[in-house]
């Protein structure tokens, strides 16, 4: 029997608003806005028109637009250009393009730390 759930992307679109905690399995992308704590085993992808007001745990990460909150990332964090990250940050390898903005601190992850909730 394969496993098809770590292959599937969860997807909140633009124009949608959620206020809770979102608990994932897998990938996920949010184009939209949400109000509430993010914890998943995949990839997160805050789009260019996407929002957190929370704290993020992931294995990976891209941010493209919005988050207010503090982010724990496993392995590999990306801010892209249009990015705006306002609260901690912890992962292991971290990409910040020019233009990106961010406001807080930043600690780096060694092999025998893990991220935790904050």
């Amino acid at each position: 029997m394969s496993n098809t759930v770590n292959s599937s992307i969860n997807t909140i679109t633009e124009g949608t608003s959620i206020k809770g905690d979102i608990t994932a399995n897998g990938d996920f992308r949010l184009d939209g806005i949400l109000e509430g704590n993010i914890t998943l085993t995949g990839k997160l992808v805050v789009g260019e028109k996407g929002a957190v007001k929370g704290n993020i745990i992931c294995q990976n990460a891209n941010i493209i637009g919005v988050v207010t909150g503090n982010v724990s990332v496993k392995e590999f964090l990306t801010l892209f250009a249009s990015s705006r990250v306002q609260g901690d940050i912890i992962t292991d390898r971290l990409s910040i393009e020019p233009g990106a903005r961010f406001s807080g601190s930043c600690r780096m992850l060694d092999e025998l730390s893990e991220p935790t909730k904050s």
